[in-house]
């Protein structure tokens, strides 16, 4: 028998014309009544270079998605737009001697055709661009509420100074001491900056992480980020002056264990407290150290000081401890001083060793080795003697406090947000200056604040924005006394229009708000967002801050915006390195598309792992998938031309009905690669099937093919039509699977701590997520005894026979 060919390239247009022309197939509908779903993509920044396959592997986990909850009559709202501003524009456009606003919009028109290719279901009618003035006047309102509530604040700040892009950095763009963007070393320079008051909101920040259904390496990512320290403040005071050194310390109970005073190199009492004979040294070592490229800094182990001879008064037992000058203390953590305790710290342990300091044990633990790190019981600690860490810790504070030495306090490794750079290509911070009024805010009527199109874009380099030298922009009149004023020329970090987007998609037409009250209502929280792991502290803390601000502004309806999130592994190049240029290792998706076929891109790439995992790029693999759709196509011919149905496999009902639960559980899941591999053994049954002499019913193969359609929408659709279908797959109902005909299996979990096997468990999952784990052990007597007061550092699944809690 003949068989039609498999013309990928022909079933696409055809499908993509009739998809795109019908405006209401991915439509979302304000106030449907049915359940709704709101699935959000990290939106991309539209480079020249277009579509990459890390694109395309984490917009078809979410189409697929999107397909599966249409089909399942769920209201979706799956939009896509483009995160345009930012310093990638503005180098190429550097580069290239021209304005960003020449090319960018030529960007997101490829980058848009690009992604209708892929078949990828999209409303369009909720597309928006950053870089639109529609949509930039919003972001610059949301800073004025942050201005007027006293959370936007100027001031001037270390910066990280990027010399090559001549802006200045936020702290997460800086990499090993390195400008994340270009490579370039990082200095540090003090420049007048607007920074954001995210500090305000660590607490919320931190608290509300256990309400959302995130991956827990995120959300350590995220505490860590944030870091919380609840402690003491314990003054030293100094010998012989009236100075005091203040420290903080989560570990009183090591107190009695201090041998030395360590202080940054840039406290202030630093070089203050340098007797004449050490003056020089003292000073001679702070000068180098704060010369020291932030790189070296990064990626120095070694640990030097230089000693101030000057002594502080133990605040207990009164010895004289000497102060000494260091490079591994952290002067934006705590107080810049640390009471050096080398029995029970690494690194004050490392220093005394070096330094010839002496080391006292005060916490008897579970080893003797030095230093110890744990908690214990306390010895050569006076009256504290046989007290255990935890006792001893409220007891040594109290008796500090009474003496008035002591103060309990918490402090974050968060800093507040340094909010502008010195660039042209941002939104414009809508602020003027005037030399009688100060900072004054921009009115709300008068925005957006239109960034001028200019040929003067280059860098000023002195530290100054770009705008600067645009006088007739920056020359106006106070809003306040109408006297002569300028505007603010620095302009807002590329994270700005990041942080509210998916709030923008659920009205994105409104003239008069950023979004309608009700309609946030409806839409709010986003309950799928998948994106790279990339974005765990920008980006996501970025955004949480802004909504948790709109929230108690009463402007948006929840705390959280994002309530569960997925991160994709990135796709490596078939070297197994990460893909470049450099590196000639870049796979182009629109070039794979046009050799082996849309649907078989996005089945391979769904197909090469689980989808949070780390794979190379094996070209093999796609071709298997091909070949796999191309024996798809041909069943369907062979389908369509049986002459009757005379005779069907026994078994046939409860191998289709087993097929519709794994895809319905697995799409669910996320475990898009094995719904995949359960798609090619069914795909082998049913030819094996035909092949014997059996018939196969057409309605059952198109459950099939209803199946199939969100991984593979192209040919599914095309099946569907040549089948005798007139509809849309999307508007089908999913198949719904019966509990009677699955084959009930049992799984016996081995639970381990740290390698040890502590208990089991039966569960009749055999794909267990970390959720459905730790929902499972809690109830084992195991929990309480092993895992209940540790810190879980990871949890490690052998799918259906073992569980590893590494504590």
């Amino acid at each position: 028998m003949k068989f039609k060919k498999y013309s990928f390239s022909k079933i696409e247009k055809k499908w993509r014309e009739k998809w795109l022309k019908n405006k209401k197939l991915w439509r979302a509908v304000d106030f449907l009544k049915k359940p709704k779903i709101y699935i959000l993509d990290m939106f991309p920044y539209p480079s020249g270079e277009g579509l990459h396959v890390g694109h395309v592997e984490g917009y078809t986990a979410t189409d697929i998605l999107s397909r599966y909850y249409r089909m399942n009559n769920y209201n979706v709202l799956h939009p896509m737009g483009w995160d345009a501003f930012g310093l990638p524009a503005e180098n190429y456009a550097l580069k290239m001697k021209k304005n960003p606003m020449t090319f960018v919009p030529q960007n997101i028109k490829v980058f848009k055709n690009q992604v209708k290719m892929m078949g990828f279901s999209y409303d369009w009618e909720r597309e928006i661009d950053t870089t639109d003035p529609n949509y930039y006047k919003w972001t610059q309102w949301i800073f004025l509420q942050f201005y007027k509530h006293g959370l936007a604040y100027e001031a001037e700040a270390p910066v990280n100074f990027c010399p090559s892009c001549k802006t200045g950095l936020a702290n997460e763009e800086v990499v090993g001491g390195k400008c994340e963007r270009c490579g370039t070393e990082v200095e540090i320079k003090m420049l007048r900056q607007w920074h954001l008051k995210i500090t305000a909101y660590a607490d919320r920040l931190l608290e509300d992480l256990d309400e959302l259904d995130w991956p827990e390496k995120i959300k350590e990512m995220q505490r860590n980020w944030i870091g919380k320290s609840e402690g003491y403040e314990v003054d030293f005071f100094v010998e012989g002056l009236e100075e005091k050194i203040k420290i903080f310390t989560t570990r009183l109970d090591t107190i009695y264990g201090t041998t030395f005073i360590a202080l940054s190199y840039n406290h202030p009492l630093a070089l203050k407290l340098a007797k004449e004979d050490f003056y020089n040294h003292v000073e001679d070592y702070i000068f180098k150290e704060k010369k020291k490229p932030l790189s070296q800094k990064v990626i120095q182990r070694e640990l030097s000081g230089v000693f101030t001879g000057s002594y502080a008064i133990h605040p207990l037992t009164k010895f004289k401890i000497p102060i000494w000058v260091t490079n591994y203390v952290i002067e934006h953590y705590g107080t810049g001083a640390v009471m050096g305790v080398p029995a029970h710290d690494a690194r004050d342990y490392e220093f005394a060793k070096k330094f010839d300091l002496p080391i006292v044990k005060v916490i008897k633990g579970e080893i003797d080795e030095l230093p110890y790190e744990g908690e214990g019981i306390l010895i050569n600690s006076e009256e504290f003697n046989g007290m255990r860490s935890e006792i001893a810790r409220n007891e040594i504070g109290k008796h500090l406090e009474s003496l008035g030495l002591a103060k309990k306090a918490v402090y974050y490794k968060l800093r507040d947000w340094i909010f502008s750079r010195q660039r042209y290509w941002g939104e414009p911070i809508p602020i003027i200056k005037c030399p009688k009024c100060g900072n004054v805010p921009v009115p709300e009527k008068d925005l957006p604040v239109l960034l001028p199109k200019t040929n003067k874009f280059q860098p000023t380099g002195t530290g100054e924005s770009p705008l600067k030298n645009i006088k007739k922009w920056v020359k106006t009149k106070c809003p306040n006394c109408k006297g002569p004023a300028e505007r603010e020329t620095n302009t807002m970090p590329q994270w700005a229009g990041s942080c509210w987007y998916y709030l923008r998609y659920i009205d994105p037409k409104n003239k008069k708000f950023f979004a309608d009250k009700e309609k946030l209502k409806y839409w709010l929280p986003v309950d799928i967002y998948v994106g790279g792991a990339e974005h765990a502290v920008l980006h996501l803390l970025y955004a949480r801050f802004w909504h948790k601000f709109l929230y108690d502004l009463g402007l948006v309806p929840t705390k959280e915006p994002f309530q569960k999130l997925f991160n994709q592994g990135l796709i490596l190049g078939p070297d197994g390195k990460k893909m470049s240029k450099s590196r000639g290792n870049v796979i182009n998706p629109e070039t794979v598309a046009k050799e082996y076929g849309v649907d078989a891109l996005r089945m391979y790439e769904m197909f090469m792992g689980p989808l949070e995992a780390e794979k190379p790029w094996d070209t093999k693999g796609i071709k298997g998938i091909y070949r796999f759709l191309t024996r798809v196509w041909i069943l369907a011919q062979r389908i369509k031309n049986q002459k009757s149905i005379k005779k069907i496999p026994p078994d046939f009902e409860k191998k289709l009905n087993e097929l519709i639960y794994e895809t319905t559980k697995g799409i669910e899941t996320f475990r898009f690669n094995v719904v995949i591999a359960k798609f090619m053994i069914f795909e082998n049954y049913l030819r094996d099937t035909l092949d014997k002499g059996f018939n196969i019913p057409k309605d059952k193969f198109l459950i099939f093919i209803k199946l199939l359609f969100p991984f593979a929408p192209y040919i599914s659709q095309e099946i569907w039509s040549m089948l005798g279908k007139k509809t849309f797959l999307d508007f089908e109902p999913w198949p719904k699977y019966e509990e009677k005909l699955l084959t009930k299996k049992t799984f016996n979990y081995i639970v381990q701590v740290n390698g040890k096997k502590r208990g089991e468990f039966v569960s009749e999952k055999e794909d267990l997520s970390e959720k459905d784990v730790l929902e499972i052990v809690k109830e084992l007597p195991l929990y309480e005894k092993y895992l209940k007061e540790s810190k879980i550092k990871k949890i490690i699944i052998v799918k259906g026979k073992l569980v590893n809690f590494v504590i």
